[in-house]
């Protein structure tokens, strides 16, 4: 306080010269204001790393409420049954055919197709990986999240963007080959919400037999079961022949996109295993 005053008063013959009040304040400003920047300096930003960002978001839609639990849905005329024990996976799939009941499984043991949960079917080879690769899609898609830390995952922080109103962490997910399954050569970005933490948007692209080409989904109709976050997707492509993948959010924030079917998952039900 003393160097203040100092600096703002002169001594004269014992007097003191009082200075102009408008030039005090300017004075006395300024020493806050380079107080404050000093002080702002000294505080260190915390940058979240792309592991950081996917686990607060995993914790967000229940968290290890997924490693032990029995979901229900219905897809597409099919009914789905997920379920995860202690590492042990079951996922099931059941439809009708023109004669009887199907019970297509995937377990840590493989797959196989029965009839009515009894007849064991066979099934050719080439089959058999179009049949994993639907219902890992199914699954994988339904409990997102979960499923980004898995071991054959690599993600990336690529970045933040702007969305209707939102700002999002932008993450780029690969896959190893080994453990990435039979689609591993796939690309996936999500934008993850700053504020919330959810995934509210999600871009892929893929190589079917039949081409290769990029989607991008929208979340909507969040509902909360049993601890567990779902929800349904607007699934959307676009027109443009050179657009690129991380640039699919913007095109949908400028209304460039076209709507090509929704993705709703129906009657969901879960089970939380008591361990």
């Amino acid at each position: 306080m003393d160097a203040i005053l100092q600096g703002i008063v002169y001594f004269y013959d014992n007097k003191i010269l009082n200075f102009n009040m408008k030039y005090l304040y300017i004075l006395l400003l300024s020493l806050l204001f380079i107080n404050c920047k000093n002080n702002t300096s000294n505080v260190e930003v915390k940058t979240l790393t792309a592991d950081e960002i996917v686990n607060k978001s995993i914790k967000v839609a229940g968290g290890d409420k997924f490693e032990n639990s029995n979901a229900v849905f219905n897809f597409r005329n099919k009914e789905y049954f997920i379920s995860r024990n202690n590492g042990n996976y079951h996922f099931e799939r059941r439809f009708q055919d023109s004669l009887t009941a199907i019970h297509d499984i995937l377990t840590n043991n493989g797959f196989e197709r029965t009839r009515e949960g009894v007849l064991k079917v066979r099934v050719a080879d080439s089959m058999v990986s179009k049949y994993i690769s639907s219902i890992n899609s199914v699954q994988y898609f339904a409990s997102l999240p979960y499923g980004l830390n898995d071991k054959a995952v690599n993600k990336t922080l690529i970045g933040e963007e702007h969305i209707k109103e939102n700002d999002y962490y932008k993450i780029q997910v690969t896959f190893d080959q080994e453990g990435g399954g039979e689609d591993f050569e796939d690309v996936f970005i999500y934008w993850i919400n700053k504020a919330t933490y959810k995934p509210d948007y999600l871009a892929y692209s893929y190589n079917e037999d039949d081409g290769k080409g990029m989607r991008f989904r929208e979340a909507y109709n969040e509902r909360y079961v049993k601890g567990l976050r779902f929800v349904d997707y607007n699934n959307y492509k676009s027109e443009a022949p050179d657009i690129k993948l991380q640039d699919l959010a913007k095109a949908f924030d400028n209304n460039q996109l076209k709507l090509l079917s929704k993705i709703v998952l129906e009657n969901v039900e879960v089970d939380l295993i008591d361990l």
